[in-house]
């Protein structure tokens, strides 16, 4: 009874790793496909302005393709999104209001990243925006996402999230269902390196063969105490 016990124990966990492993696998293959897709938007011809003010979230046909924007920052809304982290470093996301010239509509724009003052930590971060009508180029995306936070109706000019709805009752802005972020060299005291979508996939490959290495490892473990251990004190 007890070798049958340890058979049912062994074959369980061997094929609980096995598939775990596959399964990580799988998570690989999928953040590439997606990572695929997303570099095959990017080359696509950028959104018509149009098409960008008249979609409505998710809007996933959008997303991740390039945009040219022309317009003037609403400085007096800016927002800066605690507890963001670019090239491993934690800071603000820095998001401001573009009013697109000609027109009364407003684009959220994620503008970068810029550190913060641990010392003083209501003390923002020395950035630039420039008056008058401005020109940039980014990828449509949707709203920055969302962190964890104690109180869900934020306000001030540091804030955890940033609700597009409540912000733009907050504001009175006609905002536009999506936002863009902005690419570039770091300028304006703005780094804007941001994350990939679909980056990860290397990690998922790892806990694959983790997990396909545990499964080895039962097997081999249960092979030897089972059969070549006991032959061995035999002989």
């Amino acid at each position: 009874m007890k070798k049958w016990l340890l058979a049912l124990g062994a074959a369980m966990t061997f094929a609980a790793t096995l598939s775990l492993g596959f399964w990580q696998w799988g998570r690989a293959q999928q953040k590439l496909a997606l990572h695929a897709a997303i570099e095959q938007r990017a080359q696509q011809p950028a959104v018509p302005v149009e098409e960008l003010l008249a979609a409505g979230a998710p809007a996933g046909s959008l997303l991740h393709r390039t945009i040219e924007l022309r317009g003037e920052w609403l400085p007096q809304h800016t927002v800066y999104l605690d507890n963001r982290q670019m090239q491993g470093k934690p800071g603000f996301y820095v998001v401001t209001p573009l009013r697109l010239a000609g027109r009364q509509a407003v684009v959220l724009v994620q503008r970068g990243w810029a550190p913060r003052n641990f010392t003083d930590r209501a003390r923002l971060p020395p950035i630039e925006t420039p008056a008058g009508e401005v020109a940039l180029r980014g990828r449509v995306a949707p709203p920055p996402a969302r962190l964890y936070a104690f109180d869900a109706a934020e306000q001030g000019r540091i804030r955890q999230n940033l609700d597009l709805a409540a912000f733009r009752g907050e504001t009175g802005l006609p905002l536009a269902a999506l936002s863009v972020q902005q690419l570039g060299a770091a300028s304006e005291g703005l780094l804007r390196e941001w994350p990939q979508a679909a980056s990860g996939a290397e990690k998922n490959y790892g806990y694959a063969f983790q997990w396909w290495a545990l499964s080895g490892l039962v097997a081999f473990l249960y092979v030897w105490f089972q059969f070549i251990a006991p032959r061995r004190r035999r002989a």
